[in-house]
């Protein structure tokens, strides 16, 4: 699962990337509320501290909410009720008091995306030649052997794949498979790049840009 960890303190955002990492996730940190709004769709999970130095965590959080149904679990430093209450308010699924130890933020995180809304189905095998989708398993196949995928991309081609007649534009994978509304400005630019870069590093990796058509003007639909 890929992390973003929006969090000014350095020191911090290290130590907390090294921990995950050893529980198994992949986490990226942002140290600023500018640069979490600009990557943010790239990601399954957000970890966001509510004192960020450039803009507030509330409004960051309402502006990721406004574009994505992303699950975000805010950090704040004081434990006042009302602080929770705002972060809840602002969009957050969850809210963690600093500090706080990592077998809570483990189990919180679990619990929010087991929480998360199912946006694909993805109960089925799907099988075109070589390639092999274990939806049930969420497993990807090319002539037997695994091609490792991640979330948003094995969503995705399980999307494209599960209906290979249909060219899907590019406001339906961002509600689809991001949760997340259509929209103009760098927030929607930004989820547009973030298709596009899906869409390459899954071709790449089937090894073939025939199993992903790019239908110019329109979107993308499932090849071969």
């Amino acid at each position: 699962m890929q992390v973003l960890l929006a969090e000014s303190d350095r020191q911090s955002g290290e130590e907390l990337r090294l921990a995950l990492r050893r529980h198994g996730y992949e986490m990226e940190v942002a140290d600023s509320g500018a640069s979490a709004l600009r990557s943010y769709g790239e990601f399954d999970l957000i970890l966001l501290d509510l004192e960020l130095p450039d803009i507030d965590g509330l409004e960051v959080c309402r502006t990721i909410r406004q574009e994505s149904d992303v699950p975000i679990i805010s950090f704040t430093g004081h434990g006042a009720e009302i602080d929770r209450v705002l972060s809840l308010q602002a969009g957050s699924d969850d809210c963690i008091v600093k500090p706080f130890g990592m077998r809570e933020l483990l189990a919180r995180m679990d619990a929010v995306m087991r929480r998360a809304a199912v946006r694909v189905r993805r109960d089925r095998a799907i099988s075109y030649g070589s390639l092999r989708i274990d939806g049930e398993g969420r497993q990807v196949f090319l002539g037997g052997e695994v091609v490792k995928l991640t979330r948003k991309e094995f969503d995705l081609l399980y999307l494209l794949a599960s209906q290979p007649s249909v060219v899907f534009t590019r406001e339906e994978l961002m509600r689809q498979v991001w949760g997340a509304k259509a929209g103009g400005g760098a927030l929607g630019a930004n989820l547009s790049r973030t298709i596009d870069t899906h869409v390459s590093s899954i071709r790449s990796k089937l090894g073939s840009s025939d199993w992903i058509i790019t239908v110019r003007g329109v979107g993308f639909r499932f090849g071969r």
